[in-house]
């Protein structure tokens, strides 16, 4: 497996993965999976962050990426990860993988904190994950989503970068 910089080549698989995500979980708390225009506007935007994929033989099995944790200029130094791994892949390490070489791009940005915006207080994977990388617990916002005909929570969780 390999872990690279994503490039506009790569949305259509990156579309995929998250379509699945946003039809069968709720870790993301979007309800209809945006179209491959969507995905390449929103991967456009992100130009100066890290955008990484797990890729073997030729396939994506997952991204990672991070963002603006908030678009206000004192937040200018906080970033916000997302990671989401095809359906086939789960479990396999591949978000260890992705994680890890996400922070390590971040720290070179020289952005200060990390946050994780972790839809649904039962999505255990992420959460352990995270503590995995040294993230601590700092919230839950109960019940601020509705989706699958209940509401759902919001964990938050930070690391320091730098």
């Amino acid at each position: 497996m390999t872990i690279r910089p994503a490039s506009l080549a790569d949305i259509p698989a990156i579309t995929g993965i998250y379509a699945y995500s946003v039809l069968n979980s709720a870790a993301s708390f979007e309800l209809e999976p945006p179209t491959e225009d969507e995905m390449a506007t929103r991967f456009n935007q992100l130009d100066a962050f890290p955008y990484l994929v797990a890729e073997r033989d030729n396939a994506i099995l997952g991204y990672a990426y991070a963002s603006p944790y908030r678009p206000r200029p004192a937040y200018r130094h906080t970033i916000e990860d997302s990671i989401y791994i095809h359906p086939e892949y789960i479990g396999q390490g591949l978000g260890k993988a992705l994680l890890g070489a996400l922070i390590a791009a971040c720290q070179q940005t020289g952005c200060r904190q990390m946050i994780a915006v972790i839809g649904d207080s039962g999505n255990l994977a992420s959460i352990r994950l995270h503590e995995h990388f040294g993230f601590r617990h700092v919230g839950v916002l109960q019940g601020v989503g509705f989706k699958f005909g209940r509401w759902v929570d919001t964990v938050l969780m930070q690391r320091e970068l730098n």
